[in-house]
């Protein structure tokens, strides 16, 4: 009688979540995160957590302890692109994933998302923020002229990048990357704030891999409920990003 095949080992997915005063959304984000199945995948659930005054790290504290949970305890904030380089060094898996813990983003998306590495049509991928169709992403309801000025930017950025890169993008500047680990190998990163998305999209451009966009969910928040992108100082980091990552040497 022949022994049944094996089944193939799961591929490992890791899921960088940093995590900075977030007291409002943690608990159910990071249980969303870890109760979060995918057929064929293994999450590694990496969180960075930058020392927050609000009690977060005391909730985060929680889950140090579970098996597919490996916590990084930052000394003090240094932004959410420190955050994310710190969690990259902690990574085991082929295929990496960004993710907040402030419920903006819907994880079912996470399927679609890894379908196209995972067939191996695609090594990095961007979950479009325009899935739901309209200009706008952001729409406060508590905040109309502000949720204006950051769709406007948004399509003034976008345009500015596409340009520069040579590339057609309706979200580059979205938070769910996903890529392949081996697409980060030779490069190093910088960037400490949210000028780390542009850092990183624009290195991983430069170095031939061309993303396609995915429509997906997003929910966004206003300031008034956490949002923490600086309206004055972000922006400028933003284009000095442009201008050292787009001709500095990789």
């Amino acid at each position: 009688m022949n022994a049944s095949p094996t089944p193939p080992a799961p591929r490992v997915l890791s899921v960088v979540v940093p995590i900075f005063n977030e007291r409002a959304t943690v608990r159910e984000s990071l249980d969303a995160i870890l109760a979060k199945t995918i057929p064929g995948w293994t999450l590694e659930i990496i969180m960075v957590e930058s020392n927050s005054t609000d009690g977060t790290r005391d909730i985060v504290l929680g889950y140090q302890n579970h098996p597919r949970v490996k916590l990084v305890l930052e000394d003090k904030p240094r932004g959410k692109g420190h955050a994310v380089r710190a969690g990259f060094l902690h990574a085991t898996g082929e295929v990496m994933l960004i993710q907040d813990a402030d419920l903006e983003y819907d994880l079912g998306d996470y399927d679609i998302l890894l379908a196209p590495i995972a067939s191996g049509r695609q090594a990095f991928v961007l979950g479009s923020r325009h899935g739901q169709g309209g200009w706008a992403i952001r729409t406060f309801s508590d905040q109309p002229l502000q949720a204006l000025i950051l769709n406007l930017g948004h399509w003034g950025f976008t345009l500015l990048i596409n340009v520069s890169l040579g590339i057609w993008l309706h979200d580059p500047f979205t938070m769910y990357k996903v890529f392949r680990r081996d697409c980060l190998e030779g490069l190093r990163f910088e960037s400490n704030r949210f000028d780390f998305d542009w850092e990183l999209l624009i290195k991983l451009v430069r170095k031939g891999y061309r993303p396609i966009e995915i429509p997906i969910s997003y929910k966004s928040r206003s300031f008034k409920e956490g949002k923490k992108v600086s309206m004055f100082r972000d922006p400028i980091t933003w284009l000095w990003a442009l201008a050292k990552f787009r001709f500095q040497r990789l």
